[in-house]
């Protein structure tokens, strides 16, 4: 279960701003707003802590029950602003359009795309083949994660531009809830938001153990029971 103590709301309202912040293109204003017409007095900034304590921990809580995805990825970056700068955001999909995992980094690199794949593969288990562009430094990455498997256990590697506009445009689920927000103040508070945003967004997609028996708000809120 997860805790709420310390916090001088109760459960339940501490979940409904998350949620309405993750889910909707709202600002922290709006968020403060939307919760004083309901005769609650909550500032954004207390809004802003919440986002990022608890949104990490929810999507721990989702991953015990997040569904199996395909073998066949397909893996792409964008970007996001933080602290004024643009920063790379690694994100893939299966060929059905389920989220498979996501990594935000300062640069984009052999590094980063090799620490992107690790831990995608670390959360849900080895593809047989990734589809990306034509980044060298996202095919240095992988072919590093290949250099640990053994003959027979290696990812096979494409670069077919057609086959990732899947994953170019699952982007725009996370686009037009960030950009209200115009940028991140820091680096892990816009890490922290991004995996509320991609909770809601998987919870969404119907990936986890109750699709189609709780709608999304319920899936969701079930998740701090």
């Amino acid at each position: 279960m997860i805790s709420f103590k310390g916090c001088h709301f109760p459960k339940e309202v501490v979940l409904k701003g998350i949620r309405w912040y993750v889910a909707y293109p709202l600002s922290y204003r709006h968020v403060e707003e939307l919760m004083e017409e309901r005769g609650i007095e909550v500032d954004h900034a207390t809004v802003n802590r919440w986002v990022v304590k608890y949104s990490p921990v929810l999507e721990a809580k989702f991953k015990k029950q997040k569904q199996s995805i395909g073998k066949s990825w397909r893996m792409d970056e964008t970007y996001i602003k933080v602290k004024g700068e643009w920063v790379y955001y690694y994100r893939a999909v299966d060929k059905k359009g389920q989220t498979i995992d996501f990594f935000l980094s300062r640069t984009r690199d052999t590094h980063a795309a090799q620490a992107f794949f690790e831990k995608a593969i670390g959360s849900s288990g080895q593809p047989e083949k990734v589809n990306m562009d034509q980044s060298g430094a996202n095919l240095a990455g992988l072919e590093e994660v290949n250099k640990g498997l053994a003959e027979g256990q290696k990812i096979i590697i494409r670069q077919i531009k057609y086959l990732n506009n899947m994953v170019e445009q699952d982007h725009r689920s996370v686009k037009r809830i960030t950009k209200p927000m115009l940028g991140f103040k820091s680096f892990i508070c816009a890490a922290a938001t991004l995996t509320g945003i991609e909770l809601y967004n998987m919870i969404r997609k119907g990936q986890n153990a109750f699709k189609g028996v709780l709608s999304s708000w319920q899936q969701f809120y079930a998740l701090a029971a």
